[in-house]
């Protein structure tokens, strides 16, 4: 059970995420930016190997097994658990057996598969994320109907088919899917409205932290967006959400404090 909302710190080891130079130089600027994160006070750390951004190219199994396992071998030793972002099996079953505590998976574990994996190993979570369409074509025209119940019932059979597989309620983890397949007015929708995925009874992440959505409001660029991904974590957090997942652990960790102070001063 969580007690406070968690910090899920990001960690990207994809060339398009740090400057050219090779696998090694990422590799290694991943680990040493991730205790970066562990300092700053990340609860759990999400190493991804293959960017979803809006029109991101897919990489191969082993080229992103290549580039997590050395990162996640690497941190075990820090005690932080650690998160892989990946949508395919192979890359899962890797991970779990280096380490893993998590599998976050954009693709809500629809890839064949993957189910499977997740379930054989009853120690790891799972975070389930609703996606319209493919992080290749997901912006060109999302359409919903009503986007709250059309979100919230994808949530619902995707945990039900966790469940019927074995995986247990309390491994479970759910994500909206801010930006994957989402207009500017859904994600807001989506943010005003996220404690109706409370009702589904398992821990709502929310992953808001410099996207377009943000930037769309205050024209900033996406390395300038740490007062808006705040704000959003923060508004994420009075709507419900357990975990935060982020880029500015330190900076969401601060402004948490904050509000867990209003919130628990009767108690101090």
């Amino acid at each position: 059970s969580i007690n406070r909302p968690l910090i899920m710190g990001i960690v990207n080891v994809t060339p398009d995420s740090f400057s050219d130079g090779g696998l090694y130089l990422s590799t290694q600027k991943a680990i040493a930016h991730a205790r970066n994160l562990i300092e700053e006070g990340a609860d759990i750390l999400d190493i991804g190997g293959e960017s979803t951004r809006p029109g991101s190219q897919a990489v191969s199994i082993n080229e992103e097994i290549d580039r997590v396992i050395p990162v996640l071998e690497a941190l075990l030793s820090t005690g932080t658990p650690i998160s892989i972002d990946t949508s395919k099996p192979q890359v899962m079953k890797c991970a779990i057996e280096a380490g893993a505590f998590m599998i976050n998976d954009v693709n809500a574990l629809r890839s064949p598969g993957a189910l499977e994996i997740v379930a054989e190993n009853n120690h790891v979570r799972v975070c389930l994320m609703h996606m319209q369409g493919t992080p290749q074509n997901m912006q060109e025209n999302p359409q919903y109907k009503e986007i709250l119940s059309e979100v919230k019932e994808f949530l619902q059979k995707r945990i039900d088919a966790a469940k019927a597989m074995g995986i247990s309620q309390d491994r479970l983890i759910i994500d909206p899917g801010f930006g994957f397949g989402k207009t500017l007015r859904n994600n807001f929708e989506l943010l005003n409205h996220l404690d109706t995925f409370t009702s589904l009874e398992v821990p709502v992440l929310a992953g808001i932290s410099r996207k377009s959505m943000l930037g769309a409001i205050t024209g900033n660029n996406v390395n300038c967006r740490i007062h808006e991904s705040v704000a959003a974590a923060l508004l994420a957090v009075i709507k419900g959400a357990r975990i935060i997942r982020v880029h500015d652990v330190k900076a969401s960790k601060d402004t948490l404090a904050i509000y867990h102070a209003m919130k628990n001063y009767h108690a101090q």
